[in-house]
């Protein structure tokens, strides 16, 4: 299905799409971002997630000093948090959490103490379900060892059959379907972890999650796009830019090795990309990373970037320096980042493999980004 480099593992639903969380108080959970560990049971960081959204600001009542700290401080972590989705699983869990910790302590130095105490609110709702398994809620909820005991079981049992349903998607299941299938777990959950509730408990569900917030106003869930490292003489075809310099813009970032097979299946789609939105506000950059000899000549790059009828700038990354910071593991890869320099959505793989319809859905992404005011 695609080129592979080096020894890596590929996280939960890596050949899927990467668009948006699903944040909702009956579904505490998505296999499109990465988790971290509470007790025995991966959790979603959902404040990494949720503090990138002007929505967000506004609810917690933010004045715009503090918004620029808190971009800041999400900045310091946002590199470290997506390079983790490659790591194995202790390594992940124990460095999400860490940044977690670290990211909650500086945000309650920014905040005021309500806007703190909503923040908790809000990671509660976006937890969903999986609230139960912390610790400050099952202790305000009254949840006896045993009580949460059986709803670790009970997500656990989803983890296990959501684990199974994505090995179904990198077989080459239609996504949509085996969405449905996530939906129907999601509730399937929440009808079993409420019956283990007494009614006294269920009645103060309201007091810690606060007054329900509408998280389909949230746009971002993902980090800031790591930078490019560049030098000029590394650009075989385009003006040298970075991401900063292209805020406002739209901007594809694809990953390929000209010999793979797999990348030159995907070259026509960013192709087309380039010449249907350029106007529009759309960047394309290739950024080629070398695995054999060949790839790492720039002469034979370029020829073959001219062969294929590339137009777009073309960066060779002879040390996968940005294969690395990226957290990229196999070509080809692409990323989508909007005007603001947020990712939004990726795909690894061949878009069209075995009849997926990836690059149909990438460029509605694309559209969607290019929809959006600067």
């Amino acid at each position: 299905m695609h080129c592979t480099r080096r020894t890596s593992v590929l996280p939960p639903g890596f050949t899927t799409i990467f668009l948006g969380v699903f944040f909702a108080f009956d579904a505490g959970f998505c296999l499109s971002t990465t988790p971290t560990g509470i007790g025995s049971i991966e959790m979603q960081p959902v404040v990494l997630q949720m503090m990138r959204n002007d929505s967000v600001f506004d609810e917690l009542g933010l004045d715009d000093s503090q918004r620029e700290q808190v971009v800041g401080v999400l900045d310091r972590a946002d590199g470290p948090w997506w390079r983790s989705r490659v790591l194995q699983d202790t390594e992940r869990i124990a460095t999400v959490a860490t940044l977690i910790k670290t990211v909650k302590s500086e945000l309650k130095q920014i905040l005021s103490e309500k806007s703190f105490a909503r923040l908790q609110q809000l990671e509660r709702q976006a937890l969903g379900t999986r609230m139960f398994l912390t610790d400050d809620v099952a202790e305000s909820l009254l949840l006896s060892p045993v009580t949460v005991q059986k709803i670790a079981g009970i997500a656990q049992d989803t983890i296990d059959k959501l684990a199974a349903i994505q090995k179904r998607a990198e077989s080459g299941e239609s996504v949509d379907a085996l969405n449905a299938e996530q939906q129907s777990l999601a509730k399937a959950e929440q009808d079993a972890i409420v019956r283990l509730l007494t009614n006294g408990q269920k009645n103060r569900i309201g007091e810690v999650t606060g007054t329900p917030f509408s998280f389909a106003q949230i746009r971002r869930n993902l980090p800031r796009a790591p930078e490019l490292i560049q030098a000029p003489e590394n650009w075989l075809q385009g003006t040298p830019s970075s991401l900063a310099e292209l805020r406002g813009k739209v901007v594809a970032v694809h990953f390929y090795a000209f010999q793979c097979i797999n990348c030159q299946r995907n070259l026509p789609h960013y192709a087309a990309w380039y010449k249907d939105y350029a106007d529009q506000g759309l960047v394309v950059i290739g950024i080629q990373t070398p695995e054999t000899s060949t790839e790492r000549d720039p002469v034979r790059v370029a020829a073959a970037a001219k062969e294929v009828g590339i137009e777009y700038p073309i960066l060779m990354d002879p040390e996968g320096a940005n294969w690395d910071t990226t957290g990229t593991r196999m070509w080809p890869t692409v990323y989508l980042i909007d005007r603001q320099g947020y990712l939004r959505a990726w795909w690894t793989g061949e878009m069209n493999w075995q009849g997926n319809p990836g690059e149909k859905k990438m460029r509605g992404h694309l559209e969607t980004l290019l929809s959006e005011a600067p």
